[in-house]
């Protein structure tokens, strides 16, 4: 499974060395364990001003007017004019659309969780903009866990595109902090459509209203939120909506009688169910149920034995031949076997030698996965929660009520199951009733708690993992009429949930990054060349490529230190302090020397009981830190704003007070 925020630092810090090109720790000694240190600086040209402000207005304005627009469709809703109500439905998916897109661009400023940037952004910027990242264990060559595939065909498209732009003179200012964190998120947002279209194609087979399960989809926040991320998460989510539409009848034209409906393309099945597992082999949950559907499909569907082997003949194949696509494309990203092969090498070594060779060589990334997350020692280091954790937590976590009236109707189809066995055993005779169960709302719970199931048995759960699960379970509740009775609750939770993780969790750390690298980039750093030390303490991992460093300038060097004791806190700052020289060359010894401290207000108070002196101090709001949470009393005071802020300090290095 994925890293926990915290466990993800110690985990790179213990096994992974330092990536290529990382300069070496100044502050060597005195680094407790878990601090990452790396430096470099590129000429970078000046950053947008997209420093929070006045822009931070911009999505509480937008919110208040998805509150508006919702209390319009919700008397349209109780007036009973059908024809009004779909075409407000209609209006309000427009304007939730055009939502997702604005709000990407403002950007976004909550930070959900360090995999979001670790497992993409942060790795393609290292490779194709040659810029200062660091490089999580899964992608080191000695442990890779995860496929290159994905990253490359969305980070790595969006930085190719970039760089291509500034080699033509196109875009001179076009790798900055904006661009670098908005491009690839861009990308994923208009990828994310493809679960509007899913609902499109499929409402109807399923007995769901298209636009007002559009509503119920665009207005939640896991798709405002987590649909506009870079997260394996969101790729798994949308693999498993086309999967939906590709085993549904309904989504290649034929009508909602499954005994007369024909089974889709058996190679696409294949290539997404494949494409799936490389990118988390944890997709197999997922499929599991419209691959079962599929077959039951093929078999119901009075085929011929010729035509079912055929369409197995064409699953098979493609799901060889995909898997043989991304074991190479990983192979040749891990490996350096593609310098090594040649026809010279061949000629020389024989046809045989070399297959043996590619064969110690083959990287089959899903299956270091598993080898990993299977073992519950490693489990451990990320956090082990009960098995329960998702049915009773996450879920309500994510979908709110939605997921209480899935329970619901769970509870309901069950007892009716129930009911309908004992008629049986008494009648001795299958009822016309039983026929409710070829129907969509049978189908679709198991389509939604299936998944949920088989991801209960990992004790490492979090909440991220069951955002695939929004399609199914928007296509289960849309027909239920409760749905109107719920509507206030509804907007309410998604109004929060967008706002606490869409602004506000962690939402200091990418402006403090944006901030920083306009200082780092200013005019008079590139005329008077300065040496910076970036302590990060209490905070997610820092996103280092929003910091824009070309990995031949090593003039910045970055510390985290995540969530250390307050003892290492200060002991690491006075070291710090009380060292006049910045690096270890000597004309890094004639260069001015900037330190900076950047800790969440909550613990700016153990940060003056280091005895350093603060020259300046900036404040970033807002910044609310779950694992240094703010005293109630406190938000209830002058001091309120500190309290959900991230402060930026600079420590003076000439007059220390330790």
């Amino acid at each position: 499974m994925s890293l926990s925020p915290r466990s993800r630092d110690a985990t790179a810090a213990s096994e992974s060395p330092a990536p290529p090109g990382t300069a070496s720790p100044t502050a060597g000694d005195f680094l407790p364990p878990g601090a990452h240190l790396h430096g470099h600086r590129r000429s970078a040209p000046s950053a947008p001003n997209w420093f929070p402000g006045s822009k931070l207005l911009i999505p509480w304005q937008l919110m208040f007017l998805i509150v508006q627009v919702c209390d319009f469709a919700q008397t349209s809703f109780s007036s009973g004019k059908w024809s009004e109500l779909r075409m407000s439905a209609k209006t309000f998916w427009g304007i939730l659309a055009l939502l997702r897109i604005f709000w990407c661009l403002l950007p976004q400023t909550g930070y959900l969780h360090p995999d979001e940037f670790f497992q993409s952004p942060e790795v393609m910027a290292g490779d194709i903009l040659d810029l200062q990242v660091y490089y999580p264990w899964e992608f080191l060559s000695s442990s890779p866990c995860r496929t290159a595939v994905f990253p490359l065909i969305t980070s790595g498209i969006t930085y190719w595109m970039i760089k291509s732009l500034q080699q033509l003179g196109m875009w001179s200012n076009g790798i900055n902090s904006y661009t670098l964190l908005v491009s690839p998120r861009l990308l994923l947002t208009t990828f994310s459509f493809i679960l509007d279209y899913s609902v499109y194609r499929l409402a109807p087979f399923w007995g769901a209203d298209r636009w007002n399960a559009l509503v119920l989809l665009a207005g939640s926040y896991v798709t405002l939120v987590f649909y506009t991320r870079t997260f394996t998460n969101t790729l798994e989510g949308l693999l498993f909506a086309l999967l939906m539409v590709l085993v549904s009848p309904k989504a290649v034209g034929y009508g909602t009688d499954i005994s007369q409906a024909k089974p889709t393309s058996s190679s696409l099945i294949g290539i997404i169910t494949v494409a799936g597992f490389f990118n988390r082999p944890t997709f197999l949950a997922f499929a599991l149920m419209p691959l079962l559907y599929w077959a039951v499909l093929n078999a119901t569907s009075q085929h011929s034995i010729k035509t079912i082997a055929k369409h197995l003949l064409k699953l098979v194949s493609s799901t060889a031949f995909t898997a043989i696509i991304f074991t190479a494309a990983d192979t040749l990203y891990f490996t350096s076997i593609g310098s090594e092969i040649s026809l010279y090498s061949i000629k020389k070594n024989g046809l045989l030698s070399t297959i043996a060779q590619i064969n110690q060589n083959v990287i089959v990334t899903p299956f270091n996965f598993l080898r990993y997350n299977l073992n519950p020692h490693n489990l451990a280091q990320h956090g082990i929660h009960p098995r329960f954790t998702h049915f009773a937590v996450n879920g309500i976590m994510l979908f709110g009520i939605l997921h209480i009236l899935a329970i619901s109707v769970g509870l309901k189809m069950l007892k009716l199951n129930i009911h309908l066995l004992s008629w049986i055993r008494l009648h001795n005779h299958r009822p016309s009733t039983m026929l409710v169960l070829a129907k969509g709302k049978p189908t679709l719970l198991l389509f939604y708690f299936v998944p949920l199931a088989f991801l209960s048995l990992f004790n490492h759960q979090e909440p991220r993992f069951l955002i695939p699960l929004i399609l199914p379970l928007v296509l289960l509740i849309t027909p239920q009429n409760r749905t109107l009775k719920w509507k206030p609750i509804i907007i309410i939770f998604n109004v929060l949930g967008a706002l606490l993780f869409g602004c506000l969790h962690q939402g200091g750390l990418i402006p403090c990054l944006s901030h920083l690298e306009q200082l780092i980039h200013s005019t008079e750093s590139l005329n008077h060349p300065a040496h910076y030390i970036l302590l990060f303490a209490h905070t997610y991992m820092p996103p280092r490529f929003l910091l824009s460093i070309n990995k031949r300038d090593p003039l910045v060097e970055i510390i985290d230190m995540a969530g250390t004791e307050e003892n290492t806190l200060c002991q690491t700052l006075g070291h710090l302090a009380n060292n006049i020289a910045c690096g270890t060359r000597e004309i890094d010894k004639e260069r001015t020397c900037h330190l900076f401290v950047i800790t969440p207000g909550t613990v700016r108070t153990t940060i003056q009981k280091c005895g350093v002196l603060f020259k300046n101090e900036t404040l970033i709001f807002p910044h609310l830190t779950m694992e240094d949470p703010p005293q109630i009393s406190f938000l209830f005071s002058e001091k309120w704003r500190s309290q959900l802020g991230l402060y930026i300090l600079q420590i003076d290095r000439n007059e220390q007070s330790i």
